[in-house]
């Protein structure tokens, strides 16, 4: 049995080291937190640790200047720099001093366990507790598709499919609908099962960084790379590769990218030596590609070979029956990650919830019920922790419905194409459906704000940015 891998993290917001101490623990990895330079110089001095978490931007001591002391020290724990989108700049000099990689805040918590793993200490990798007698086996687990639409039938039934074969998959759908889980799915039900699952997002990495992100590099391929590093595609193995937001690719990584999916063969920046694709490759985008292509955007010849099967994921609002089973998982999920006992709902709230839009989709619905746990009693959600957003009427959410089916079978909207324009669609359907409760209301902004399940403040503020001062 292998030690746990021991990571310190520097950064001087405390929820970030709460959290990412949390987070690896879940993963077997043992984590210490420091809020300064001179506290991790401490710790360094006196503990031994397999990586670093360092931030870039700390009180008094900077993240470079501890990143420099370490060199000075002759001290060989890897760091991983975390930063800021304005401090990428920053973030590239401290690849060049000797960091061995980095993430763009706000990141997944689960690149960074890409990129701890991918450091190549074999000896500090997470226990794996062996399945015993009487406990699932990966064939057996229990689905991580939360739903019992017939939409969410369907969807399970292509996974099963896909999963026995090797084809390269494009997952489609708006932002929030679940692609990265709809991925793993594939992965977790596949014979593959057991190797690994590795995702990149496109759109979170420095466009200069990209490639060697990808395909890894050797020794001296360019300045900073002070040692070899494998490629995402190397650590992938025979498992899957997940590229989400490909629609974010440069267009001159596309070309490489069509060429390794063409011949399956890859090789590091500065390398000699071809390496074997294994991977399934499983890309995903919110991005309409087929327009790319037309606009010159996107290569066509890389569409086609990433869209041998293509799932498109369903939006929140057209599997609305979902949402008590995808609260009841999201609130248990957050409850464990907050450390809090999982709150009862109020009645009314899942109507509240069924009767919204979710632009956001399910990472909307997390956020709703994030801030609901938070601004709750701790022990239940009422419709009023739920926020403006959650509290809007049943009636308003059937009105967008209407209006997006009048406007499929081309039948004049509810809303003129002027105020679509001069606030956008849903700010239009927004203003209508006060402007109607309003009238209803004979003008009376309190009963109408009751009847929208806003507060009066709400409806005042909404009135006035709405242009509606003359409607009572």
């Amino acid at each position: 049995m292998v030690r746990k891998m021991r990571v310190l993290i520097v950064d001087d917001e405390r929820n970030i080291r709460l959290s990412l101490q949390k987070y690896l623990s879940l993963e077997h990895i043992d984590a210490e937190s420091v809020e300064t330079g001179e506290g991790a110089i401490e710790y360094l001095s006196q503990e031994p640790f397999d990586a670093v978490i360092l931030d870039l931007k700390l009180p008094r001591m900077s993240g470079q200047e501890v990143l420099e002391w370490i060199q000075q020290q002759g001290i060989t724990t890897p760091v991983i720099m975390i930063s800021a989108h304005g401090q990428i700049p920053d973030a590239v000099q401290a690849l060049q001093s000797g960091a061995k990689d980095y993430l763009v805040k706000p990141f997944d918590p689960a690149e960074l366990i890409i990129k701890l793993r991918s450091l190549g200490e074999t000896a500090f990798s997470p226990i794996q507790e062996p399945v015993r007698s009487g406990e699932q086996s990966p064939s057996s687990r229990k689905s991580a598709l939360i739903g019992a639409t017939a939409v969410m039938e369907r969807l399970s039934q292509q996974i099963d499919k896909l999963a026995a074969t090797d084809v390269t998959v494009l997952l489609t759908g708006e932002s929030g609908t679940g692609k990265e889980v709809a991925a793993r799915e594939i992965h977790c039900r596949s014979a593959q099962r057991d190797e690994p699952f590795v995702a990149v997002n496109i759109g979170g990495i420095h466009e200069g960084l990209i490639e060697s992100e990808l395909f890894g590099h050797e020794k001296g391929a360019f300045t900073g790379a002070l040692t070899r590093k494998q490629g995402l595609f190397e650590l992938a193995g025979r498992g899957c590769l997940f590229l989400d937001e490909i629609g974010e690719m440069p267009m001159p990584l596309q070309v490489k990218l069509l060429r390794v999916l063409q011949e399956r063969k890859i090789r590091r920046l500065g390398g000699l030596t071809d390496i074997p694709l294994l991977a399934r490759i499983v890309s995903a985008t919110n991005r309409d590609l087929e327009a790319m292509v037309r606009e010159g955007r996107f290569r066509e010849d890389l569409y086609y070979r990433i869209n041998v099967f293509r799932i498109e994921l369903p939006p929140l609002r057209e599997r609305r029956e979902d949402i008590p089973l995808l609260a009841d998982h999201l609130l248990t999920n957050l409850a464990t990650r907050m450390g809090r006992p999982k709150p009862n709902l109020v009645h009314g709230v899942l109507d509240k919830l069924r009767g919204y839009s979710y632009p956001g989709n399910i990472r909307e619905l997390e956020n709703i019920l994030e801030r609901a746990i938070i601004y709750g009693d701790g022990r239940s959600i009422r419709p009023e922790d739920l926020g403006f957003h959650a509290l809007k009427s049943v009636e308003s959410m059937e009105k967008v419905e209407r209006i997006e089916k009048r406007e499929k079978n081309e039948r004049p909207p509810l809303v003129s194409a002027q105020e679509t324009t001069a606030w956008g669609y849903l700010e239009a359907i927004e203003r209508e459906a006060i402007r109607e409760a309003l009238a209803r209301c004979q003008g009376n902004r309190t009963k109408a704000a009751q009847e929208l399940g806003i507060s009066r403040k709400t409806i005042l503020n909404k009135i006035k940015s709405y242009g509606l001062l003359g409607s009572g």
